[in-house]
């Protein structure tokens, strides 16, 4: 599965993307992760040109005014016509509004798609024409505002990502395949912190298989 992300933000990722299981899919070939800037697709005037750094503007004042500013939509529609030029993509735009995200939308668009475009949007969000051209879904992770699409976009390829079989070594370790339990214990056995002890339940220290299932349901 490739992401192939749109932000104006590459570099957030570069922290969680090198680190731990992700960073072993990525190497394993599992995954890949490109990104789009939409700076990078900015026209530059003939003046703008002749400068050192010409000032690349994605975003303005919103019609009908209000506080913030939104992005432009042709730079965020250039950076996704480059991602399409890879090949037909699922495209998701984060906001607030849209359809939550859970584990069974991340099954379904693992074995539906094999690429996906995950925009970020940025302020106080994207010019809605780029959802109507493209016929982008509108997906939020949860019911709460954040500063810009980055971090939904993280969460989103880890659990995409590990509904790939190979990413996590042992498929079986995905937790909804399973019977798990909110609560886990590892050694020692008994614990002692500030005068008190704190014991492993004892089912799981008997090796009853069964038992120990029901006792996860339970909890």
């Amino acid at each position: 599965m490739t992401f192939h992300i749109i932000t104006l933000f590459p570099d957030s990722f570069t922290s969680y993307l090198n680190e731990s299981i992700v960073a072993r899919a990525i190497k394993e070939k599992k995954i890949k992760v490109k990104f789009y800037n939409p700076r990078d697709f900015v026209k530059v005037s003939g003046a703008q040109k002749k400068k050192a750094k010409p000032y690349l503007r994605v975003d303005n004042k919103p019609y009908g005014g209000g506080p913030g500013m939104v992005m432009e939509a042709m730079p965020v529609i250039k950076a996704i016509e480059g991602a399409l030029k890879k090949g037909p993509a699922k495209i998701i735009i984060f906001s607030p509004s849209g359809k939550q995200f859970t584990n069974d939308y991340a099954k379904k668009t693992v074995k539906k798609y094999s690429d996906i475009i995950l925009v970020c949007g940025r302020y106080e969000g994207i010019d809605a024409r780029v959802k109507k051209i493209f016929k982008a879904e509108e997906i939020t992770v949860g019911p709460y505002v954040l500063t810009g699409g980055e971090l939904p976009a993280m969460i989103m390829i880890d659990s995409l990502a590990r509904q790939i079989e190979g990413v996590l070594g042992n498929f079986n370790s995905v937790e909804e395949n399973r019977i798990a339990s909110s609560e886990v214990y590892t050694r020692p056995e008994v614990l002692n912190y500030k005068g008190k002890k704190y014991a492993v339940p004892k089912v799981l220290l008997g090796g009853h298989h069964k038992k120990i299932e029901e006792w996860r349901k339970k909890s």
